[in-house]
């Protein structure tokens, strides 16, 4: 297999690991957008969340819950991002939390900015969509 991250998570390519954990590698990113944007790995290779054990995702969050206060005081927010699959942007299709350090002064913005607009969704649609994902 020809993943980066399981490239880094095997040892064969070096990063800086902030930590690591008995599923889990946090690391700096190689390409970041903000000074800080760490990554959070599984160390078995998972092309989505939904694939991962419950034990897998429990260590994974976990990473992300201690980290988070961490990123958060370099710049006051933290931008917290999954891309699950490769239509929702996922570019290494290797399960990865984002960390990104947020300020007021930087050009991120909302969620809502990666779209063009919001959708129109009629009252049935909306009553179709909630039927098919609540328990």
């Amino acid at each position: 297999m020809d993943c980066i991250f399981c490239k880094i998570s095997n040892g064969e390519i070096p990063t800086k690991i902030i930590t690591k954990t008995e599923n889990s590698i946090a690391f700096l990113d190689a390409f970041p957008l903000a000074k800080g944007h760490t990554l959070i790995i599984p160390k078995k290779h998972h092309e989505k969340i939904q694939n991962m054990s419950t034990e897998e995702n429990s260590d994974l969050f976990s990473t992300v819950h201690k980290l988070i206060s961490k990123i958060d005081k370099l710049t006051g927010s933290t931008l917290v991002a999954i891309h699950n699959g490769k239509d929702a942007g996922q570019e290494v299709p290797h399960v990865h939390v984002h960390l990104v350090p947020r300020s007021g002064d930087d050009s991120g913005g909302p969620i809502h900015c990666l779209f063009e607009s919001t959708l129109n969704v009629s009252d049935a649609e909306f009553n179709e969509i909630y039927e098919k994902l609540k328990d």
